[in-house]
């Protein structure tokens, strides 16, 4: 028998690739819309196969109604407080209510648990999501990714193929950053949800690659000269990130204000995913930090 898993933001970019990484391991699937979200992004995943359910996000009833029957709940809600912390438990609560066993929260990310208050307020907001979860009747599991590997393709600091350099921050160019794509990440995350035995946190990577590395594959893909350029201490980067956050107020009502960009910068050199569980699904075809490089 079929087993049927909620996606909550499964119009999104990452959710729409859960649905259809769900989808393809045979699962049935429910997906949460609002009802203000436009029907070409329904049509899309109805054609997938999904049963769409327009629900007001705000009404746990409701919720509660499309968690009926279903064996785990997958988050993939994108938003500041309102989102992270609010409406999810209002998705949580309504799981719980409904008799849902699983629950997998939108903390696909950097390994948060690992890193102080206040150095990366999305962080923050999970880990306020996660005072209440931590607490319920429910089993959930968090799926951490590191960075999403299309911030290779920015032209940020980290890697800047117009500038043919490559940044890093701390003592260390050759600390590896964790890099997963959206495709291999929603992949796992559809193994995960139809997986009854998952841990509370499971750490991926579809890759792992040093600011020396980046160098190498930069230079072999590109046929050119890369720099190696260091950006000073990790105890700066946090009080100048710290500065820009108080001196830009008007970011917090922002999901990437730049301030919140460089926050993420610093969390991808200051904590790792230690030990990977890439290999607890064997059918997951990692894409390789070259595999990247080589399209940007």
């Amino acid at each position: 028998m079929k087993q049927t898993i909620l996606v909550a933001g499964g119009t999104g970019n990452l959710g729409g690739r859960i649905v259809k990484a769900l989808i393809k391991r045979g699962a049935e699937v429910r997906v949460l819309s609002r009802n203000e979200i436009d029907s070409v992004k329904i049509k899309k995943l109805t054609e997938l196969g999904a049963e769409v359910i327009a629900v007001d996000m705000s009404d746990v009833e409701e919720l509660k109604l499309a968690c009926q029957g279903v064996s785990c709940v997958v988050s993939a809600l994108a938003g500041l407080q309102d989102v992270i912390v609010d409406s999810q438990t209002l998705l949580l609560d309504a799981a719980i209510a409904a008799g849902v066993p699983r629950f997998i929260p939108s903390d696909f990310s950097s390994d948060f648990t690992k890193m102080p208050e206040g150095e990366n307020r999305n962080f923050d907001l999970r880990k306020e999501f996660h005072k209440y979860l931590d607490k319920s009747p429910i089993a959930a599991t968090s799926i951490l990714n590191g960075a999403f590997a299309d911030i290779l393709s920015y032209n940020t600091p980290l890697y800047n193929p117009n500038d043919h350099s490559v940044a890093y921050w701390g003592d260390n160019p050759d600390w590896k950053v964790d890099f997963s794509t959206m495709d291999n990440t929603a992949d796992y995350t559809a193994a995960a949800a139809l997986d009854s035995a998952t841990p509370t946190i499971l750490r991926i990577a579809s890759f792992q690659i040093s600011p020396n590395e980046l160098i190498a594959i930069g230079e072999e893909v590109k046929k050119t000269n890369f720099k190696l350029v260091p950006m000073g201490s990790l105890e700066d980067f946090s009080a100048s990130n710290k500065r820009e956050r108080a001196a830009h107020p008007e970011g917090e009502k922002q999901m990437y204000p730049d301030w919140q960009a460089s926050q993420y910068l610093y969390s991808m050199f200051s904590v790792q995913n230690k030990p990977l569980d890439n290999d607890r699904y064997p059918n997951v075809q990692w894409t390789s930090a070259i595999d990247i490089i080589s399209k940007i």
